[in-house]
């Protein structure tokens, strides 16, 4: 896969070396076919003329036999033709050829084929600047080569490249598109359902405005929708209704929109609600019901959890919201709490949830209104807490106060007794036996 730059170092003149391709390229051809053409004799007058391109033209050509080269002369060969194209004053028209014939499939060696293409592909990454744009269709052909082998773990290193690499090529937003579907359909034979939504995702955001109406954007949308709705664990689905193909699914695809805005804002009476209406159409596009069952109930619980004004949650109102018996609900709210939608804890003896944390699943005017309604709760709360401090805090000075007057008191008051027994001592006078 895609690395550090490297150097291709072959001895020898470009006559000298393409004489020799050509040579091997025709007895490979030979035990192929009985061809009695030669690619050494068409291109023995080119070079002599020192038309180097149209040599390379020849040798480019037919160079598609190398993919029934032997395995063990393989690598060597692709070698040898990519250092003759870097030759050329226009080495770009010739690449995307070489990626095209390393894209199909190598029958000299089914098991080791994949292996030896992404070698050589690599190899020719590799050896290009780093913004020449030519490296683009080189990692196409390298992800056609992963896709078809199965080996999308060879992939997932380099893709955090990726974004630095489009800024080199100056790509422009149709070939981005075009690079994150194939990194999608890579990931999706792979079963990587994370890695096909994201790209997908990236994909619809290329789409332009003027553009989001068109059928390759209703096809890409729809097909990102049923990527969201068939991740056991995504339940964000804002991401998509921003979009503006995704909103124009309202008009092109008036059921999966609807379907959209339950997932995205509603509960699962509105989601058996549209099973009713549209019979049988959730099994017809291939979606799994009892998957989206699930999903439906851990965001219905995940809403009544956020519009709760105290935060506490009987067992009651969940098994009456999520239809399932009375000793699921456990179950249920420990599900929402490692779907990371809620956070809070149970308490058996009250049959009650409690509500720590909770996050709306949309946030538009009526959310807006709980909050100033939950914030004006709160006020009169500390405005209460406020008042009761106010009044100890003004009880307490009184109390100090009065205490203080009493202390006062009592100074004053025995200072003037201690005088008067003194008095009373004086008027006595000596003792008389």
């Amino acid at each position: 896969m895609p690395g550090p730059t490297n150097t291709l170092l072959i001895e020898g003149s470009f006559e000298e070396l393409a004489d020799e391709l050509a040579h091997y390229l025709d007895e490979v051809k030979r035990k192929d076919s009985d061809a009695q053409t030669t690619i050494q004799t068409d291109i023995a007058p080119l070079l002599e003329q020192n038309q180097k391109d149209e040599v390379l033209k020849k040798l480019v050509t037919g160079g598609a036999v190398l993919n029934s080269a032997p395995e063990k002369e393989f690598i060597a060969a692709y070698n040898l033709l990519v250092h003759l194209v870097r030759q050329s004053s226009n080495p770009n028209m010739f690449l995307p050829k070489i990626c095209q014939n390393l894209s199909a499939p190598i029958t000299s060696s089914k098991s080791n084929g994949p292996g030896l293409a992404l070698s050589v592909l690599t190899t020719i990454f590799n050896i290009l600047p780093q913004d020449n744009d030519v490296r683009y269709h080189v990692f196409l052909a390298i992800l056609r080569v992963v896709r078809a082998s199965g080996s999308f773990e060879l992939l997932r290193p380099q893709l955090k490249n990726l974004d630095s690499w489009i800024l080199q090529w100056e790509t422009d937003e149709e070939d981005q598109r075009k690079l994150y579907l194939s990194i999608a359909d890579v990931a999706e034979e792979a079963g990587e359902e994370e890695q096909t939504y994201l790209y997908l995702l990236r994909a619809l955001r290329t789409i332009p405005s003027d553009e989001a109406s068109n059928e390759g954007a209703r096809k890409l949308s729809t097909r990102a929708l049923k990527s969201a709705l068939s991740r056991p664990m995504h339940f964000d689905f804002q991401d998509l209704t921003s979009l503006d193909s995704i909103q124009a699914l309202r008009k092109s695809e008036p059921v999966y929109y609807e379907l959209l805005e339950i997932f995205n804002a509603q509960v699962l009476d509105d989601y058996n609600d549209f099973k009713d209406e549209h019979d049988g159409w959730v099994e017809e596009q291939g979606l799994d019901d009892s998957l989206l069952v699930r999903k439906i109930r851990l965001l219905t619980l995940a809403s009544i959890a956020a519009t709760s004004q105290t935060r506490s949650l009987p067992y009651q109102h969940i098994t009456r919201a999520l239809q399932i018996p009375s000793e699921d609900v456990e179950v249920w709210v420990i599900d929402v709490i490692r779907a990371g939608l809620v956070e809070g804890k149970l308490s058996q003896l009250n049959q009650t949830f409690l509500i720590h944390r909770s996050t709306y699943r949309v946030f538009g005017e009526k959310q807006w209104t709980e909050v100033q309604g939950r914030l004006d709760t709160w006020r009169a709360s500390l405005e209460g807490v406020l008042g009761v401090v106010r009044a100890e805090r003004e009880k307490m000075l009184r109390e100090k106060e009065r205490e203080l007057r009493e202390v006062e008191g009592r100074v004053n008051g025995g200072g003037g007794m201690s005088a008067g027994r003194r008095g009373r001592e004086i008027d006595v006078g000596p003792l008389v036996d």
